[in-house]
Order: C-alpha cells, then structure tokens, then sequence
C-alpha cells in the first residue's frame, strides 16, 4: 500500500530495503497470515475463501484447506492480483524492528488495520457535518431551510 505523504517522514531512509527483506526473503512471498502468493491471480468467493494457484485446492482466510465451495458461491466468485505489503503490527511507522513488522496481503492488511479505518471515518464524517453547519453546506442535519419563496401565477 502506498504511504500517505503525511506520514512519510516516520518511515526510515531504508524503508524499501526492510518491506522488501519483510516480504520476499522472510516470508518468501507469501502473506504470512493467509497465504496467498504475491503477483498471483487468484479465485476469491464471499468469506475469503480462494483456489490456492500452486496446490490446485481452496483455503480458508487463514490459509488452511477447506472444501470447495458450492455452486452458489462459484457464482459469486472474482478474480483478485495478490499484492503483499510490510505492515507495522502497532500501526506505529516508527517501530520496524522484525518482530513488528509482518508481510500481509490487500485483504488481511485491511483486516489488520480494521479498527483505524473505522476511527478514519468517524472523524471524516464529523468534520463534514461540523463544515456543513459552519457554511451551512450539503451536510447540514435536518430538513432543507427555505428563505424565499416566489409566487407562481396560474392560468395568467
């Protein structure tokens, strides 16, 4: 994932070298919590369950085997590239020390940063309200203020 140009300044010099040493010599490509191989299209269906490419069998979200799923699922399934990034287990940038760091794939770094989002946009949310009441904006609560009404002749 890319880093926010905010936070780039808590990433050391050397970061590029500690992702890449993260993701493809300790984990050796693999998302390190489910699986999943970097660079690989793979069959995903509802629940996180996806056809493993190189084992020709369907795992689970935390990589085990599983049966297939069935028609119902098949139906629903998607196509999804495997990207793996170096995510910090404390969410804190600063810390990269090998045990805090941990090679995820897209879907268990959203998992893994779950709570942040959720925080993200509860605070996105309230500052649009607090700027819609201030300008009295698109985001104002309640019904729509009329100040003037402009009369309509009929039949004239």
């Amino acid at each position: 994932m890319p880093i926010r140009p905010e936070l780039k300044a808590l990433y050391p010099l050397n970061w590029p070298q500690l992702s890449q040493r993260v993701r493809f010599e300790r984990a050796k490509g693999y998302c390190e919590r489910c699986g999943r191989p970097h660079g690989k299209t793979i069959t995903v269906v509802p629940g996180g369950r996806w056809l493993d490419p190189e084992r020709h069998n369907w795992r689970n979200a935390r990589g085990r085997e599983v049966d297939p799923p069935d028609l119902l699922d098949l139906i629903l399934a998607r196509q999804t590239r495997v990207i793996l990034a170096a995510a910090h287990l404390d969410h804190d940038p600063r810390h990269n020390r090998q045990r805090n760091l941990r090679a995820l794939c897209q879907r268990c770094h959203l998992i893994h940063d779950r709570t942040y989002h959720i925080a993200q946009r509860r605070l996105t949310f309230r500052a649009r309200l607090a700027l819609g009441d201030l300008f009295e904006g698109p985001y104002r609560m309640g019904p729509p203020q009329v100040s003037f009404i402009k009369p309509v002749r009929i039949g004239a």
